[in-house]
C-alpha cells in the first residue's frame, strides 16, 4: 500500500490540462493508495464552498468523491489560494481537512505536513496577506458578498500576486531555513513535507546535531508532481524528474558540516 503527497495543482478553468493531469493521477494512483494528502493550493482560488458550480470546480469535487467512496482516505491542508475551503467541501468530497501543521507517523519517523507559506518569513508582504485572510472576521465578511463580487475580488488579488512575484526574488519568496528549523524543532519532526514554493527538491537539515529531511513538492502547471511513500521509502517526482529514493530513518545523528 502506498501513500501519496501532492500540492500546488492550482486547478482552474483556464488551465484544463492541469485538471486532466489530476484526473489521470487519481485514476492511476488511487487504486493502490493507502491515503492521499493534498497539501494546499489544489485550486487557483476558492471563493467559498457555495461557489463550486459557478467557478466550474464541482466536477473536481465529484472526482475526489469517487476516490473516497472507494475507501481511500483523502486529507487536505488549506493553502494560500484555497484558505476558504470549509466543511461543505469536506461533505462534498469525503475529504478530511487537517490543521497546518499536522504530524503523522510513517514507520519510526515523525512526519510534519504543511502547505509551507508560513515559513516564507522573508516575504513580509505575503505574511501580511496571510494574517488578513486567515482572520475569521475577514472571512465572514468576504463570504457575505455575492459570488460575482467574490470572483471579481479573487481575480484582482491574483493579478496583484502575479505582480508581486514578478518584482520579488525567488530567495525572498522561498522558505527561511531558520523558520524551517524552528518548526521542526517545535514539533520534534524527523521529516517535513510541504509545497507552496514550486521548488521541488530534497534537503537535508541538521538540527542540534540530528539529521532531518525536508521534501518540497512541485507544482502542476505542465506536469504532475508527487511524493510517494511505500515500504519505508520516499520517492519524489517533479517537472519530469525522478529524484533518488530516500529511506525514512528516524533519529539519524549527523555531524555539523
Amino acid at each position: 500500500m502506498t501513500i501519496y503527497f501532492i500540492s500546488d495543482l492550482h486547478l482552474n478553468l483556464r488551465r484544463p490540462e492541469s485538471t486532466e493531469l489530476f484526473y489521470n493521477f487519481l485514476a492511476a494512483c488511487a487504486p493502490d493508495a493507502e491515503a492521499i494528502y493534498i497539501l494546499g493550493d489544489l485550486f487557483e482560488f476558492w471563493i467559498g464552498d457555495d461557489a463550486a458550480d459557478a467557478t466550474g470546480q464541482s466536477e473536481i469535487l465529484a472526482a475526489i468523491r469517487r476516490v473516497t467512496e472507494k475507501g481511500v482516505p483523502v486529507y487536505f491542508i488549506r493553502g494560500n489560494r484555497d484558505f476558504l475551503v470549509g466543511h461543505d467541501f469536506e461533505n462534498s468530497t469525503g475529504c478530511k481537512i487537517l490543521a497546518d501543521p499536522t504530524q503523522i507517523r510513517l514507520g519510526d519517523s515523525k512526519v510534519m505536513l504543511k502547505h509551507g507559506d508560513s515559513m516564507c518569513t522573508d516575504d513580509t508582504e505575503h505574511q501580511s496577506f496571510r494574517l488578513l485572510v486567515n482572520d475569521r472576521q475577514w472571512q465572514q465578511q468576504f463570504l457575505q458578498y455575492s459570488v460575482e463580487k467574490r470572483l471579481e475580488l479573487a481575480l484582482s488579488a491574483r493579478s496583484r500576486s502575479a505582480l508581486h512575484k514578478s518584482m520579488t526574488s525567488m530567495e525572498i519568496m522561498d522558505v527561511n531555513i531558520d523558520a524551517v528549523k524552528r518548526e521542526m524543532l517545535t514539533h520534534n519532526a524527523d521529516i517535513l513535507i510541504h509545497g507552496h514554493t514550486h521548488r521541488p527538491d530534497i534537503h537535508k537539515v541538521v538540527i542540534n546535531g540530528r539529521q532531518t529531511t525536508r521534501f518540497v513538492l512541485g507544482d502542476w502547471y505542465t506536469q504532475s508532481s508527487m511524493l510517494r511513500y511505500d515500504s519505508g521509502v520516499f520517492q519524489l517526482s517533479a517537472h519530469g524528474r525522478t529524484f533518488p529514493p530516500v529511506r525514512a530513518a528516524a533519529r539519524m545523528e549527523a555531524r555539523e558540516s
